[in-house]
């Protein structure tokens, strides 16, 4: 599975942004996809996570009421909606695929370039 990430961008703190992780490969309705981030000189987190079928979905607390993560197996997209961005939410934002949903970037097998969000206050 290849991922390409895309979305990012600049938004004023309350703003919106979408991101899309479109997969390449057959299997990718197979695949429980997840979204990461990594603020400068911080560690990579997790975000969002969504199942093989998109009935299990997991969020980070931190992001919990304002993301949104769904997909598409028919187009083989990936997407989170973000909605009321802080500043805190700046980072670079990776998709990633693994066999079952976690929350944990662990296990992630397959991982896109990132995307970045930058947040203005």
């Amino acid at each position: 599975v290849q991922l390409q990430a895309s979305g990012g961008g600049l938004v004023q703190a309350g703003g919106s942004l979408s991101l899309s992780c479109a997969a390449s490969g057959r299997t990718f309705s197979r695949y429980a996809m997840g979204w990461f981030r990594q603020a400068a000189g911080k560690e990579r987190e997790f975000v969002a996570a969504i199942d093989w079928s998109g009935d299990r979905k997991f969020y980070a607390d931190s992001v919990e009421g304002r993301f949104t993560i769904s997909r598409d197996s028919a187009n083989n997209t990936v997407y989170l909606q973000m909605n009321s961005l802080r500043p805190e939410d700046t980072a670079v934002y990776y998709c990633a695929a693994r066999k079952y949903i976690a929350a944990s970037a662990i296990g992630y097998d397959y991982w896109g370039q990132g995307t970045l969000v930058t947040v203005s206050s």
